[in-house]
């Protein structure tokens, strides 16, 4: 096998591993450990560690470790929070969501920088595009990453379902359970959402093996950066200093059209928050059982994946407004259905429903948000996706940050809001690009950028 291409497998793998654990532990969070709202405050906490990461870390671990290293130390970070999650308290797992938020930049950015040396490296001995190497390389990645999200889910409903202790819940504990939730932790009053603790122990138990394969994997079978590679590594890291980075990121404010999206990248946070925070716990946890919760999260996982693929390979036929209004329709009438809806076990379909239209909404707002940062700050992309990666970022901090200390109806009428003044924030800018290039196509393509994009999260 041509080593840079085992290389790429390797990393590929080695992620999928990692956020095979990781994906199925955000999941769980907000149910797992909703004493004094332990869970969601955990993950508020790491994205906002994530944020301070991203201005300050990955160019300087990147020279100093290399990618390698780099790679295998920040896969440490998030073994770190898994062990963390073994004796839940805000003296364990706080510190480890800052662990982990400070290792997720690095750990994305050493992953980018890795692929593209690789990319060009093959490329120049190749005598092919060095793009369309790089564009093959991510392809695989992506391809062989995005499935974390549904085997880590799948792991931990096939563990809890495994309970014991499963019972009827009541018609009073169900009336806890929707957009009008009681603010008290319905999930430990139904019978059969609490597992035993052996049960957690063996879930965390496979995340935490599973991210020691992670690292074990890229420790011994990666490749170090060749020292004839070193150029190209020089050209990667040879980035303006940190201030004038971090001053870029900012300056770029001063382009209104970047102003104007700020609403509209939160709103990505806010939805994903909502939906990993809220609606696994209120809906899910409390009217099933937490045995559901991972079920219900491969439903949004793989539904996001094909649409991802297929929004990014048709926007160029429909454009991206069309696309746009699919999404904020689609999002309009969850939320009004989960204002209304009163969840009840005997909807088993519903509640599988809702994440696979969140998740078509969600493929919108990744693949096209993307696509029009690519577009619309063509000259300027770092600062511009900089910006992406933060106000994204404050989105799940503010949604995540607030989910213990509103009902959940209230939360909804947040969301909707911010919704609608996305769109017409959007508008704006669509109508200030039609101004200024009358007779320009609008049709945007799929960029492949960020890595926080593709996080679920992470």
């Amino acid at each position: 096998m041509e080593r840079n291409l085992k290389n790429v497998l390797v990393i590929s793998f080695g992620f999928l591993l990692l956020f095979t654990a990781y994906g199925g532990l955000q999941s769980l969070q907000s149910s797992l450990h909703s004493e004094e709202g332990l869970g969601v405050a955990s993950l508020s906490v790491l994205y906002a560690a994530l944020i301070l990461s991203s201005m300050f870390l990955p160019p300087v671990l990147i020279k100093k470790l290399g990618c390698k290293w780099t790679i295998a130390g920040s896969m440490c970070c998030y073994i770190a929070f898994s062990l963390g999650n073994f004796y839940a308290s805000w003296y364990t797992l706080i510190p480890t969501s800052v662990i982990l938020g400070l290792g997720g930049a690095p750990l994305w950015s050493a992953k980018c920088t890795y692929l593209t040396i690789a990319g060009n490296s093959y490329a120049e001995k190749a005598g092919k595009n060095g793009k369309d190497i790089i564009n093959q390389y991510f392809g695989v990645f992506f391809l062989i990453f995005q499935s974390s999200g549904i085997w880590g889910n799948l792991i931990s409903s096939l563990i809890f379902s495994q309970a014991s202790n499963k019972v009827e819940i009541s018609e009073e504990n169900l009336a806890c359970c929707g957009a009008h939730d009681c603010l008290t932790d319905a999930t430990n009053n139904t019978g059969s959402a609490e597992p035993s603790n052996s049960l957690i122990y063996t879930l965390l138990g496979i995340y935490t093996a599973s991210g020691v394969l992670a690292v074990l994997l890229i420790v011994i079978f990666l490749d170090q950066i060749k020292s004839d590679q070193a150029e190209t590594e020089k050209e990667i890291l040879e980035t303006p200093s940190f201030w004038s980075t971090f001053l870029a990121t900012f300056q770029h404010l001063k382009d209104k059209r970047q102003c104007l999206l700020i609403p509209l990248t939160m709103y990505s946070g806010f939805e994903q928050g909502f939906l990993s925070g809220d609606y696994t716990k209120a809906y899910v946890t409390c009217a099933l059982g937490i045995h559901y919760v991972g079920y219900v999260m491969i439903c949004f996982s793989a539904v996001n994946s094909l649409c991802s693929l297929l929004f990014g390979k048709i926007s160029q036929f429909t454009g991206r407004k069309l696309l746009f209004a699919l999404a904020t329709v689609t999002n309009t009438a969850c939320i009004i259905a989960l204002l209304l809806w009163k969840p009840h076990p005997k909807q088993l379909a519903v509640f599988f429903v809702f994440p696979a239209l969140w998740g078509l909404s969600d493929a919108v707002w990744q693949t096209q948000t993307n696509g029009l940062y690519g577009v619309l700050f063509e000259k300027h992309t770092e600062a511009a996706f900089a910006n992406y990666r933060l106000w994204e970022s404050v989105g799940f901090v503010i949604a995540f940050g607030y989910s213990t200390k509103l009902q959940v109806y209230i939360k909804l009428y947040i969301l909707l809001s911010v919704l609608v003044l996305s769109m017409v924030t959007y508008g704006v800018v669509e109508y200030l690009e039609a101004k200024s290039s009358p007779g320009t196509p609008t049709a945007t393509k799929k960029e492949n950028v960020g890595p926080l994009t593709q996080e679920t999260p992470m």
